[in-house]
């Protein structure tokens, strides 16, 4: 297989921009009309979610081993949109057409021979990390809500009950289903540690033009069904009695698998006396996003914990101003601890960077990146406009 010509096609073809999406999905459900159902009504969204999931793994076609957990969560994915394993077949025959169609007269047989062989790869990857996946879980567990809090004009906080078990580590991130926008799955993290009564907290804040958020925001009421996918991620957890010192930073609803991570400790706190010694520097635009103050509050008590708030939109804040990342980097009290970072993908990568250029080592900063998990191959559909 010749690596190079693949990535080299492969940057030919996407310099036709949105029209490569737009053919292969025109060929996909122009030759398998039934499978236009397993995509959302609006398919926007999710021609860029097939260009971003194709381009990274063509940038690693050389070194497939970098991206097979990707790949193989890829495949486990796509389980809870039906995805069984004739469907490749009809994505790969789609997906060489538009090749073709795009390259033309450089559209070799050597270059369709190195393309169908690397996307039997991946799909083979794909189609057994899926049957490994159902031999021991289901697709999805329904859950109900049972209660619904608008805590700030923007932000919402969900309770939600599986009504089968459902095990999770706190600080992972899980896929989320809602009536209001079927096939349309977000990843959200639960804010709590496991409870007794298996309830999930989300927080949820609406994003302009976020079609998932608004509706959850807006129109979640008690009683609704949900579905949820299994929990990913392990950048953001802790193996239980770890006394590695912390240094939280979040941005917005990227509190949520951080605090959860904060009941974890509090508890082990509670019940030992012992727990690791945690600053948590929490960011939002105004004042009034700092939804959780109160409890966060409250926790400052224990001796253990620290908490600082960040405002960067309101000059009149009594407290420390700016982006969250440049304020948590300056205050030095990250030297000694491992950094766990959540926010939007532009919070994070500028917290990752301040921290960086302050002289926090790389391997101590934890940030999960959910860019690609969350996008969804053609097969099927970190929060693609929320988190």
């Amino acid at each position: 297989m010749d690596t190079e010509a693949l990535k080299n096609s492969w940057e030919l073809v996407i310099k036709n921009g949105d029209e490569v999406p737009l053919f292969f999905y025109s060929h996909l459900f122009l030759s398998n009309p039934e499978l236009r159902e397993m995509f959302p009504v609006s398919m926007a969204a999710q021609r860029d979610k097939l260009v971003s999931a194709l381009g990274h793994i063509v940038s690693y076609v050389d070194h497939l081993d970098e991206v097979t957990a990707f790949v193989e969560q890829l495949g486990r994915d796509h389980r809870r949109f039906g995805v069984i394993a004739e469907h490749y077949h009809s994505v790969g025959a789609s997906l060489l057409a538009t090749l073709r169609h795009f390259l033309g007269p450089a559209w070799t047989d050597e270059l369709a021979a190195d393309w169908a062989s690397a996307y039997g790869i991946i799909a083979r990857i794909m189609v057994q990390a899926a049957e490994a996946a159902a031999a021991s879980e289901p697709a999805w567990w329904e859950a109900d809500i049972v209660a619904v809090e608008r805590r700030t004009l923007d932000i919402a906080i969900l309770q939600v009950k599986p009504r089968e078990p459902y095990t999770f580590r706190p600080g992972q991130s899980l896929a989320v289903e809602v009536p209001q926008r079927p096939r349309r799955w977000r990843y959200y993290s639960p804010a709590n540690a496991p409870r007794e009564d298996g309830t999930l907290e989300f927080h949820v804040q609406l994003v302009d033009g976020g079609q998932v958020s608004t509706a959850i925001v807006q129109s979640s009421r008690v009683g609704d069904t949900v579905r949820i996918a299994a929990p990913i991620g392990e950048q953001l957890t802790r193996e239980p009695g770890d006394t590695r010192d912390l240094f939280l930073v979040a941005g917005g609803t990227g509190l949520a698998p951080l605090r959860a991570v904060l009941e974890q400790i509090d508890r082990e706190w509670l019940a030992q006396g012992s727990a690791p010694n945690v600053h948590l520097f929490h960011g939002a635009r105004v004042p009034w996003n700092l939804y959780e103050r109160e409890r966060l509050t409250q926790l400052a008590s224990r001796p253990w914990f620290t908490y600082t708030e960040v405002v960067s939109d309101d000059p009149t804040f009594p407290g420390p101003r700016g982006l969250v990342g440049t304020v948590a980097a300056q205050s030095g009290q990250w030297r000694g601890r491992v950094a766990m970072v959540c926010g939007s993908p532009q919070m994070v990568a500028h917290t990752v960077s301040e921290l960086t250029k302050a002289g926090m080592p790389r391997q101590d900063i934890r940030a999960e990146d959910f860019a690609f998990e969350q996008r969804p191959t053609a097969s099927g559909s970190r929060s693609g406009d929320d988190r």
